[in-house]
């Protein structure tokens, strides 16, 4: 199964859809879907290393864009919707802890945490619902997801045939890994 959804990956990264895949991807998981665009980005930036800084820039705008709906979420539908998105995650308790630290911290909570594997859609209808003033939550947003993908892209680029190796003779390994940095994101929310 791993194989398939990395050849399907590496197969939309190199189509003509493929930036429209990654857009999607990335505007979703702002605000409700599960899936990260690092799935999409890492095979894409693989597949096309001379895009790399196109790609980033393109998966951070969507990201922001989606963030925007997942702040709209917070702010105005939170019983209606929010609560189902973050009940869905058994978010709960986190959304609560991330609550007071947005009261307390403001966007220095996006700002860092928008960095880590946590899941932004949590950050994104929390700001809403505590009602972090809407431009700090753009200005922190682009700071954070931009230093993420860019980051990201940027070592792709950088190193890009060595980890591709490394990813394709290793696959179960390296999704072992991100899955330990995606609950260990989680868990790091558990603390706050």
């Amino acid at each position: 199964m791993l194989e398939r959804t990395y050849q399907w990956a590496l197969a939309k990264a190199g189509s003509p859809a493929g930036t429209l895949w990654l857009c999607m991807i990335s505007f979703a998981e702002s605000s409700f879907f599960p899936l990260p665009p690092d799935v999409l980005l890492v095979p894409m930036v693989l597949a096309r290393r001379d895009q790399w800084f196109r790609l980033a820039l393109l998966c951070t705008l969507s990201s922001v864009v989606g963030g925007i709906v997942g702040y709209g979420i917070g702010y105005f539908l939170y019983e209606a919707i929010g609560q189902s998105i973050v009940g869905f995650y058994h978010l709960e308790r986190e959304f609560n802890a991330f609550q007071d630290g947005f009261r307390e911290y403001g966007a220095w909570i996006l700002l860092a945490k928008g960095l880590t594997p946590i899941p932004y859609k949590l950050l994104t209808i929390t700001a809403g619902v505590v009602k972090l003033g809407f431009p700090v939550f753009i200005i922190a947003s682009i700071i954070s997801r931009a230093g993420r993908f860019f980051i990201v892209a940027g070592l792709l680029h950088r190193y890009g045939a060595p980890i591709q190796e490394f990813i394709e003779g290793r696959l179960k390994l390296v999704s072992l890994l991100f899955l330990v940095l995606v609950v260990a994101g989680v868990a790091m929310i558990k603390l706050v």
